[in-house]
């Protein structure tokens, strides 16, 4: 699929697209008879997993650099893994610290709905 398909089945942008290729979080796409990037859906799958990351906070190097680990093969599973779940508790810790908001958040509207 071209980049413009890609871009509209991941929800990412064409420039996003190539500038994740040109830092290295995406392998290098495949190109046509024309030159043209060629998308498969195993790049789609990849770039959904790498939307979950973005979304959830994973820092660019640490993306890239699972990446890397990723493509050099199962060795480095375990290396992965370990940064999954370090990623995991800091997710873990932003979901306490956005429930503590909503509470501080559902305190304050109740006060409001008392003066109304």
């Amino acid at each position: 699929m071209t980049i413009q398909e890609a871009a509209q089945r991941s929800g990412l942008s064409a420039h996003t697209l190539r500038y994740y290729e040109r830092i290295g979080l995406i392998h290098s796409v495949g190109r046509n008879s024309s030159g043209h990037r060629d998308y498969a859906e195993r790049d789609l799958q990849w770039l959904a997993f790498l939307t979950k990351l973005r979304t959830t906070g994973m820092p660019i190097a640490d993306m890239c650099r699972y990446a890397e680990l990723s493509r050099a093969g199962a060795h480095t599973a375990g290396e992965r893994r370990a940064m999954l779940e370090r990623h995991r508790e800091r997710v873990l810790a932003r979901i306490a610290e956005l429930s503590q908001d909503l509470t501080a958040l559902d305190y304050k509207i109740e006060m409001y709905k008392g003066v109304s």
